[in-house]
């Protein structure tokens, strides 16, 4: 299943190599020998959890299904304009987040309000749904960089 995740990132045009550039933007400051390799390895081992794993491919698969005729169209409407009250994408993100403790929740917040890189660019893409996408983005990275946290001595 984790190659079927890193696929379907890749579909969607997120390489983990986007995600780890939020890793380094978020805790490069606090880790400053911290290399594009632990990064991404960090980022790895966030994807390789079971529970991740279930939150990208149902993230994903609502974001593609807001894309065809088949989808509810007022559940389409809503997650084609992202909209700010729907939250639920939020609450997909957070149960990665709750994985990683209270750094991963944090950083999640903050990640979500700036949007760095592949988050702002998924955020933008209007032409296709990216709600839930740039939320787990966004969730991986935070939770990478709280795993990075506490392991950094």
């Amino acid at each position: 299943m984790y190659q079927k995740c890193i696929d379907l990132l890749n579909e969607r045009g997120v390489a983990l190599s986007d995600i780890a550039e939020c890793v380094l933007y978020l805790q490069g400051k606090y880790y400053p020998d911290l290399t594009m390799e632990l990064a991404e390895k960090a980022v790895k081992g966030v994807i390789e959890k079971r529970e991740v794993q279930h939150a990208i491919i149902t993230g994903l698969f609502l974001d593609k299904s807001a894309e065809t005729d088949m989808c509810d169209p007022e559940l389409k409407d809503i997650l084609m304009r992202d909209e700010g009250l729907y939250g639920i994408d939020e609450v997909l993100a957070y149960g990665i987040c709750n994985l990683y403790g209270s750094i991963a929740l944090t950083n999640y917040g903050y990640i979500d309000k700036v949007k760095p890189g592949i988050i702002g660019k998924l955020n933008e893409h209007h032409e296709v749904c990216n709600t839930f996408l740039d939320d787990i983005v966004g969730a991986i990275a935070a939770s990478a960089a709280s795993k990075l946290a506490h392991s950094h001595h």
